[in-house]
């Protein structure tokens, strides 16, 4: 996992949340998932899936960061043109 200490690393581009992301999380909270996501902070993922967003960030591709609030998952998406951001429940939590 890198090191979120930093700036920013890519553009997020529009955000958007989710119903079922805002029944789980409050705007405080979400704004630091999306801190940490643009960051590179990539949360719970596995480490194949930490490198695969640390050459998604290279390469221009999609990113997903994994966190857990309140004992609920959310997930953090960036699409690769990065013209925006999701948080939302995993499909089929809400």
């Amino acid at each position: 996992m890198t090191n979120g200490a930093s700036g920013p690393k890519f553009q997020s581009g529009s955000i958007v949340t989710t119903l079922g992301a805002l029944e789980v999380a409050n705007h405080t909270q979400i704004a630091e998932l999306l801190r940490r996501h643009l960051t590179g902070d990539w949360g719970e993922v596995s480490k194949d899936d930490d490198a695969a967003n640390e050459e998604a960030l290279r390469r221009g591709e999609r990113l997903m960061s994994v966190f857990s609030v309140s004992g609920e998952k959310l997930w953090v998406l960036t699409e690769a043109d990065r013209s925006v951001t999701t948080v939302m429940t995993p499909p089929g939590e809400y």
